[in-house]
């Protein structure tokens, strides 16, 4: 495996490589303890104790507090926290044409809690959309597309999302749609896939420049965590990824039920490699913990935070610590008490660390932000 567990420093691509088409060279390239971790699987074969980062190579993640989803205070919280994590220079050129990938979970199928709408508690709020998109447009983005496979149409209205995407000058993209395009195409994972080798998704994903996971702090029944990378699962169209024509879910993505342990993990991380995150947003402002959406154990919670960072796994790492559990856990223990953690899979993969002492943690303490989820006991 080499006596070396850190990943090198990060070399600025050439102006002929697209930042990301780098990024997903830099991720396919990776060694598999690049970075400083090394899952128990990867131990078992052998693998050396990982050595902590050197601090040229840590990722930042920045964290901020907010009481509310006022428009005001949520477009200086963001602009706090995307400061703290190096601002959007790097990420955004002039012209740019960007993704913003949103939570919408469920769509109107669900209820939300009595007291509570669905932005406060299971899906991506629009306020903080709507600041990352004044942001992204000031930056310099020319085309901002709002996407997500929706579970019904009329969700986007109900929830804010049309209005939204009229005041910020942004398109629509139902992702379960290959519109405004003749068909859906192939997107490769790359070498050393997982899971799939290439998916089918709308070309919108493969023009544009940059994609920003603006996702919701929640936990997942199967995955244990739902943050940024887990939040591109909604990608892809479910009409090619279910079992059988009567899943309204991509039961493809968990397999049988013996295999969804460790199949659900890898396609988060074979999605993730397949079309980079280029900067993670976290509302963590209103949510609810025990699970995604309204059934089970879910409960509304007001952690009042906001994380985000340009590297996703440790910005997931930092979340699931915000939520009081071990980014570094392995199942059964908490909170992945159904499947492997993907945190550690990616890691192990050299996307990102999840050790929080590879993290450079800016804003607010963990200490003086953590709220103690309960995990999804129950579906």
């Amino acid at each position: 495996m080499g006596e070396n567990n850190c990943p090198k420093p990060q070399v600025k691509p050439s102006r002929t490589v697209s930042r990301r088409e780098f990024l997903k060279l830099a991720t396919l390239t990776a060694g598999l303890v690049a970075s400083g971790c090394t899952p128990r699987w990867l131990r078992e074969a052998g693998a050396s104790t990982p050595t902590p980062l050197s601090p040229a190579v840590r990722s930042t993640v920045a964290l901020a507090q907010a009481t509310s989803y006022d428009r005001k205070l949520i477009k200086q919280k963001v602009q706090s926290v995307v400061d703290g994590a190096g601002g959007l220079a790097g990420v955004i050129r002039p012209g740019a044409r960007v993704a913003l990938k949103v939570n919408l979970t469920g769509g109107l199928h669900f209820s939300p809690p009595q007291g509570f709408s669905a932005p406060e508690s299971y899906v991506t709020h629009p306020e903080v959309v709507r600041a990352m998109g004044e942001l992204l447009r000031d930056a310099g983005a020319k085309e901002i597309f709002i996407v997500e496979g929706l579970y019904d149409q009329e969700s986007s209205p109900a929830w804010g999302y049309e209005q939204l995407a009229r005041e910020l000058d942004a398109e629509l993209i139902d992702l379960n749609s290959p519109q405004p395009y003749s068909d859906f195409i192939k997107t490769p994972t790359g070498s050393g896939w997982l899971a799939y080798e290439y998916f089918w998704l709308n070309p919108i994903l493969q023009e544009v420049d940059a994609l920003v996971s603006v996702a919701k702090m929640k936990c997942h029944y199967q995955c244990g965590i739902t943050l940024s990378m887990k939040n591109l699962v909604g990608l892809a169209p479910v009409s090619r990824y279910r079992l059988d024509g009567e899943h309204w879910w991509r039961s493809a993505f968990h397999g049988s039920e013996d295999e969804t342990k460790t199949r659900l993990p890898k396609v988060i991380v074979d999605l993730n490699r397949a079309v980079p995150i280029d900067f993670a947003l976290i509302d963590g402002i209103m949510t609810a913990e025990g699970g995604e959406s309204p059934r089970g154990s879910f409960n509304p919670v007001q952690p009042g935070i906001l994380a985000a960072g340009a590297n996703p796994v440790a910005v997931d790492a930092v979340v699931t610590a915000a939520m009081g559990f071990d980014p570094l856990a392995e199942p059964p223990d908490l909170p992945f008490l159904r499947s492997d953690n993907y945190l550690s899979l990616a890691c192990g993969l050299g996307m990102g660390s999840n050790r929080l002492a590879d993290v450079e943690v800016v804003g607010p303490s963990l200490e003086d932000i953590e709220t103690h989820f309960g995990p999804a006991w129950e579906m």
